[in-house]
């Protein structure tokens, strides 16, 4: 898995980090639900799968060396756009994709995962401010703004560069 996220995003991470982060997101990893957003196209050429696993890392990374719930924002990175529709074509019921995907992420992720407040807070406000309500936890505002920053990157940089990848990243 970390060997996609290094892959695409150039990173070179230490050994312990990626055992760490492993060890972090193992129950969803084995999850084969997480592993169907790779079907989904989510910005350009990227999977949603790819996207989370970005987000999901950086995160991760972020908070570690800040001291906060690494564990927390890695698994709530992973999780935030954990819905199952293409949202490039199909609209949700009850408003526009951008405001709702994040409560059907966290309704989606509630049934199958044991979620603490700190992780369905990451999933629910990661869209902020475009949902009014900001994120209640540090580790939420930085899962929120590495968000933006991997999506513009997915744009900006990789563009049509990427293949949307077929095997398991875990």
């Amino acid at each position: 898995m970390i060997e996609l996220i290094e892959a695409k995003l150039n990173l070179k991470a230490d050994f312990s980090d990626k055992s760490e982060y492993q060890y972090c997101v193992s129950d969803l990893a084995e999850d084969e639900n997480i592993h169907s957003l790779a079907d989904f196209a989510h910005h350009k050429n990227i999977s949603r799968l790819e996207h989370s696993l970005h987000v999901s890392y950086l995160s991760y990374l972020a908070c570690k060396k800040l001291g906060l719930n690494y564990r927390s924002a890695a698994r709530g990175g992973l999780l935030h756009d954990f819905y199952f529709y293409n949202s490039h074509i199909t609209k949700p019921e009850g408003g526009l994709h951008c405001f709702r995907h994040p409560f059907i992420a966290l309704e989606n992720a509630s049934e199958l995962f044991n979620l603490n407040d700190l992780e369905k807070d990451i999933i629910v406000k990661h869209m902020w401010p475009v949902t009014i309500r900001p994120p209640k936890y540090k580790e939420s505002l930085i899962v929120t703004f590495i968000d933006k920053y991997c999506a513009s990157m997915e744009f900006a940089k990789y563009g049509s560069k990427l293949h949307v990848v077929q095997d398991s990243p875990f």
